[in-house]
């Protein structure tokens, strides 16, 4: 099951517990801002998250991209990793 919009890994995330984080797909405004690109994408596509998109294994979007490279946020396009796994995951159900 996906614990994130984005592709990161929250049982890793310093915040989760320290912020009382029950995850980006459970939550209705993430607590680090007013709101996410990622989060809103996928739910304005009505996704829980970019991994069940069929050509997700070939080509990530552009948003997603930046958000997987960005030098504050992201984590060196590790979340993207994280989708590939999910959506063979979600292919094989």
């Amino acid at each position: 099951m996906p614990e994130s919009r984005c592709g990161l890994l929250c049982a890793q995330c310093s915040y989760c517990e320290q912020m009382n984080c029950s995850d980006c797909v459970h939550m209705s405004k993430p607590f680090w801002g007013d709101s996410c690109p990622v989060k809103s994408c996928c739910e304005g596509k009505g996704k829980a998250h970019c991994g069940t998109y069929d050509s997700f294994l070939c080509v990530p979007c552009e948003l997603l991209r930046q958000f997987a490279y960005d030098p504050k946020q992201g984590d060196n396009g590790k979340c993207i990793e994280q989708y590939k796994v999910w959506s063979k995951a979600s292919a094989a159900v």
